[in-house]
């Protein structure tokens, strides 16, 4: 580990619900869901006056609204938050040329590299609170908690200890104080399968994991795994910032103590990957158009395949299903040791869609499951809940929801008071969807 605290992880709290509140007046100080509409929607985000209902991310959208019913449940606005996003990695890169995007809300930056008389606990301390001060300036108003330590996974912890809008600096020498209490759930890697192996044997903080040796952590756990919670119990981590990074795949897999053969149970292994590899790149704002399935026999022999989409997609039922065809095509009857799923081809911008609701049986009043009305919108339109609109009489506003052909929008802006609520009809030609608009010409990069 480094002998500062010169590495810095920053975290835009409940960032697409904040920016949702910012743009919303009305919204403020109230409950607050992004995600999927629909009833087999899944949350994204859930702002803080959510959250005390018990409200979280990845949970299904119809058990977020039976237990916060009077939430807003709206949709995603990436324009939005890819524009807020940029503002704050600027900030970042304007501090230090190490900046480590991990998401549109998050990053870590390495002062080690930035302009600081020295890297005293008093200097990086008040250098983050001006950080955050500059932050909330440029996004308008949003809050970050920050984490300062000495390596990357303790300033990951850091900045969840005093959310929201905190900062906790760890002092050098103080890292294990402050490791040993936690659940080994804070460690990266360690899932819900692995806390249950790891309760078997009696540990359950990094301090029990922490006794262990790790001949015996890469016996119970697998080589890689067992090395790296054996270094990570121990505060062991070196890994340097690594600017710009650019995420080449995303995938999940796992090794089984004993060979599959139950094509039914492969087959679930394979939807079950495919569902954290889209969870995964929906939280980095990211689609990809290839999926891929590796498979490793019995004899250590690994056969990987691979399809690609015309246009990308981060949508968990398209990334499964093409698995399970992957894996329908080969012949694993003498039994297989590893099973993953990725996704590569990515794309750094995400799909209209990415929050789009599903055809759902149970629930016939989604506009776009109506039968199509005389004078209606052609059927594919749809007026996305806290979807941006403009009215040629009423000004900018935004949806408040749809349906039955009518269409209704509460006018007002991140500017403006909260403002009224008037319904139209779903073909009002005066009610367009509204987009910001473009950067001035003189930002963008001459033509060669």
């Amino acid at each position: 580990m480094r002998a500062q605290a010169s590495i810095l992880h920053l975290d835009l709290d409940a960032f697409f619900a904040a920016v949702e509140q910012r743009d919303k007046p009305s919204l403020r100080g109230k409950p607050v869901v992004v995600g999927g509409t629909g009833g087999r929607g899944v949350v994204s985000t859930a702002s803080y006056e959510a959250r005390v209902f018990g409200v979280r991310s990845a949970m299904s959208t119809r058990e977020a609204r039976a237990r916060c019913p009077h939430a807003a449940y709206l949709s995603g606005r990436f324009e939005a938050y890819r524009s807020t996003s940029a503002a704050v990695m600027g900030v970042l890169r304007s501090c230090s040329p190490l900046v480590e995007p991990l998401s549109l809300d998050e990053a870590f930056v390495d002062l080690a590299q930035a302009d600081l008389p020295d890297l005293e606990v008093a200097t990086v301390t008040a250098f983050a609170e001006d950080l955050r001060s500059r932050v909330h300036e440029v996004t308008g108003g949003l809050t970050a908690s920050v984490g300062l330590a000495s390596s990357k996974f303790l300033a990951k912890i850091a900045s969840d200890l005093r959310k929201p809008d905190g900062l906790v600096v760890v002092e050098p020498g103080t890292e294990l104080t402050l490791l040993r209490p936690m659940h080994v759930s804070v460690i990266p890697g360690v899932g819900p399968a692995t806390v249950e192996r790891l309760r078997r044997a009696g540990i359950h903080t990094v301090a029990e994991l922490e006794q262990v040796t790790e001949d015996e952590l890469v016996r119970q756990l697998g080589k890689s795994l067992g090395h790296g919670l054996f270094q990570l119990a121990r505060a062991e981590d070196d890994r340097p910032v690594v600017p710009d990074r650019e995420t080449k795949s995303v995938s999940v897999e796992g090794t089984y103590e004993h060979d599959l053969t139950d094509r039914r149970q492969m087959e679930a292994i394979v939807v079950r990957q495919a569902g954290e590899v889209a969870r995964r790149m929906r939280s980095s704002g990211l689609s990809g158009r290839t999926v891929s399935l590796k498979v490793r026999m019995y004899d250590f022999t690994t056969l990987s395949r691979s399809a690609t989409l015309p246009a990308p997609t981060e949508d968990s039922a398209t990334i499964a299903r093409l698995a399970r065809t992957l894996l329908a095509d080969l012949d694993t009857s003498g039994g297989v040791r590893l099973l993953g799923v990725g996704v590569s081809g990515l794309a750094d911008w995400v799909q209209e869609d990415l929050f789009a609701v599903e055809e759902d049986e149970d629930e016939p009043e989604q506009p776009d499951e109506q039968p199509e009305e005389a004078g209606a919108r052609p059927r594919g339109t749809t007026w996305a809940p806290g979807m941006d609109v403009v009215h040629d009489e009423h000004g900018r506003g935004w949806v408040w929801g749809s349906g039955r052909g009518v269409v209704t929008v509460r006018f007002e802006t991140a500017d403006t008071p909260p403002g009224p609520v008037r319904s139209f009809p779903a073909d009002d030609p005066a009610l367009q969807r509204w987009h910001p608009p473009a950067p001035p010409a003189e930002e963008q990069p001459e033509a060669q």
